[in-house]
């Protein structure tokens, strides 16, 4: 029987971040999860620039950076066109080894506990939680982070509203270039060439020595042409964006194609005394907007740096308490902002109304308009640089 003030039960990004947070702060904290390494999983595979911000609230973003991949320069095209060029701001990093990197991070006041959370009991003052190989703790307050797991929600009274079943879907797989040793991109972004494709995009990016490829598409998990992804995938990729083969050449996918469903839910009676949800546990996000990872480090940016230590002041651990979390407004922006990306990404990507249209034309009149500009900046910067000549028109003072 143990006893700590803080057990945090899931050992995924959100519960691995919080454990290592509350633990650099000596607060007491006990991480239950089955797994001492966690496994292969496919979720989030790269942090963008806001995300990468919002780790170094953490405290922890030197040592995951250090395990993770800059993309150096992004290129977006569209229609086998490059319309930008622009400087890189995203880390490219396969889930497990993000997860277990921040793992390392935790210090070894932290007690880890590998099993399952089998029940769970929570009161104003004290909860109880019943583990799979018998042992017991008992706990000021439990952090839920155990992501898409429903084992404890029935004995907890939460309800999960369905608000967009099969949302997106998202496919990752390897790709090799053949007959030459890279591709010309460093990274790319590429936008889907029709609504009738029923796809947003699909990002290029390295980790380590291999090129990832994760695309989006809005379709029913009975749909052959996910049969085709996972048995033709090079010849299906293209027969969707056949501008795409200009600008990658030769290539060949390389090992298996992962396919992964995602429902955007929300959490009913979650504010209850001694509990308090974070991550996916609490509500899911669509991967297609990018905003899972920016979910989970705001929550648990919010939670250990400024309501736990609040929390753990005074006695008790009520309803009420917990609520501030809930109400936090930097949370609060951040569920509102990932909620709205989320379908403001699927209109954009599959809607074929008018206002629709318009928004499409606007964007890539916008984003070619920055490349252009973008690269004649660059030229501009070179002729300096390499001492070039430069026509008397645009040399400094050539103008009389």
């Amino acid at each position: 029987m143990l006893n700590t003030d803080v057990a945090i039960i899931g050992g995924g990004l959100a519960g691995s971040l919080t454990a290592a947070m509350l633990g650099r702060a000596n607060i007491d904290t006990i991480l239950i999860d089955p797994h001492p390494a966690y496994p292969p999983d496919f979720r989030c595979e790269k942090l963008d620039g806001a995300q990468v911000e919002l780790l170094k609230k953490t405290g922890l973003a030197e040592a995951v950076l250090r395990s993770a991949t800059p993309d150096r320069e992004s290129w977006v095209a569209r229609f086998g066109r490059v319309i930008d060029k622009r400087p890189g701001d995203q880390q490219g990093i396969f889930y497990a080894p993000l997860v277990n990197t921040v793992r390392g991070l935790i210090p070894d006041t932290v007690t880890t506990i590998y099993a399952k959370a089998a029940e769970l009991t929570t009161n104003n003052d004290n909860q109880h939680v019943t583990l799979s190989n018998g042992e017991e703790v008992f706990a000021r307050l439990v952090v839920l982070a155990n992501g898409l797991n429903i084992s404890l929600r029935h004995t907890l009274g939460l309800t999960r509203t369905i608000l967009s079943e099969c949302h997106s879907i998202s496919v990752g797989f390897n790709v090799l270039p053949t007959r030459r040793r890279s591709f010309e991109f460093p990274a790319l972004t590429y936008y889907a060439e029709s609504v009738r494709d029923r796809a947003a995009l699909l990002t290029l990016f390295p980790i380590g020595a291999v090129m990832r490829a994760n695309l989006f598409v809005y379709r029913d998990m009975h749909d052959p042409w996910l049969r085709d992804m996972r048995t033709s995938p090079q010849q299906t990729l293209l027969a969707l964006m056949p501008g795409l083969g200009e600008l990658m050449g030769d290539f060949e996918v390389e090992g298996p194609v992962k396919i992964r469903p995602v429902d955007l839910y929300a959490t009913g009676g979650h504010c209850q005394p001694g509990i308090v949800l974070v991550g996916d546990a609490f509500a899911t996000s669509c991967p297609a907007a990018g905003t899972g990872a920016r979910k989970a480090l705001t929550d648990v940016e919010r939670l250990c740096n400024v309501h736990i230590p609040r929390w753990l002041a005074t006695p008790g651990m009520n309803a009420a308490k917990i609520a501030s979390f809930y109400d936090d407004p930097v949370k609060r922006a951040c569920d509102t902002f990932s909620l709205r990306k989320a379908y403001d990404l699927r209109a954009f990507s599959v809607d074929a109304s008018m206002p629709w249209r318009v928004r499409r034309l606007i964007k890539f009149l916008g984003q070619y308009t920055v490349g252009t500009l973008r690269l004649a900046r660059q030229k501009f910067g070179a002729h300096f640089k390499t001492g070039r000549s430069m026509p008397a028109a645009t040399k400094p003072g050539g103008i009389l």
